[in-house]
């Protein structure tokens, strides 16, 4: 029997290994979609069995326009998992939200292009409902936690995700920040949050600003990125541990029912 768990965390770019969870252990699960991003650690905190999976793989060496979302969800749903958090690095797109922030993105606005957008073919349509995106009742949790630590925390911000890897021409950038009128713009939100609504999954984003992008006129590096996540890896972390604790144990949300009305 695959190892059971009741949340389940993506970790974005920087975090690697959650240090959270007691007693655990590592499992490998096979999917109809291939390979998983990596193995995945599934032990305790508090007396809650939650499951961890870097989506860049450990050693950071998956691209984001080829992350195998499919494979990573439903991998996540055979063990039983009820909720995702998905922590994740953004751009900023508006001057208000500044490195170092943290963003909870309540809409999203999808500019990829190559990617695997649905578990079903094959036959079968199923048009899945994505007009919010996010679980309420996971966000209440994410914003709560941030409460507690005082955290630099937007709210209703629109994520734009782009295929990536690359980075943005000045000419784009300014087009999603002026034209769009996104907030924060990112690689990894899109199919990922969709593809855990079909699947009837909880799934909320915790982005966390690492740069002005590149309509502020000064080109956005790795490097910077890089720099701003390892100052914030802490935080997030520490974010993580408040959340998991003030997760309801019941779901009383509609995610459960995503697929009720969304068939033909």
């Amino acid at each position: 029997m695959t190892e059971q768990a009741e949340i389940g965390i993506f970790g974005g770019t920087g975090i690697y290994d959650p240090g959270l969870l007691s007693e655990s252990k590592e499992i490998t699960i096979e999917t109809p979609f291939g390979k998983t991003s990596d193995s995945i650690t599934v032990g305790i905190y508090k007396g809650r069995r939650v499951a961890f999976m870097p989506r860049h793989g450990r050693k950071h060496t998956i691209p984001p326009h080829l992350i195998n979302f499919r494979a990573n969800i439903w991998a996540f749903k055979e063990m039983g998992i009820k909720r995702i958090i998905a922590p994740s690095a953004v751009g900023s797109l508006q001057e208000k939200l500044k490195p170092g922030d943290v963003v909870i993105p309540t809409q999203f606005i999808d500019f990829t292009k190559s990617r695997k957008y649905t578990f079903f073919e094959d036959g079968k349509v199923v048009h899945i409902s994505v007009a919010d995106p996010f679980c309420p009742e996971l966000q209440e949790s994410v914003y709560s936690a941030a409460k507690k630590m005082d955290l630099h925390l937007h709210k209703g911000a629109t994520y734009v995700c782009i295929e990536g890897p690359r980075f943005s021409t000045r000419a784009e950038s300014k087009f999603y920040k002026n034209v769009i009128g996104a907030d924060i713009i990112g690689m990894t939100l899109v199919p990922e949050c969709q593809l855990a609504r079909e699947a009837q999954m909880c799934y909320a984003s915790v982005s966390t600003v690492t740069d002005y992008d590149v309509w502020a006129d000064k080109p956005v590096t790795a490097k910077e990125v890089l720099e701003t996540l390892s100052k914030n890896v802490q935080t997030t972390k520490n974010l993580l541990g408040m959340l998991l604790d003030l997760i309801p144990q019941q779901r009383s949300c509609a995610c459960a029912k995503a697929l009720e009305e969304a068939g033909f």
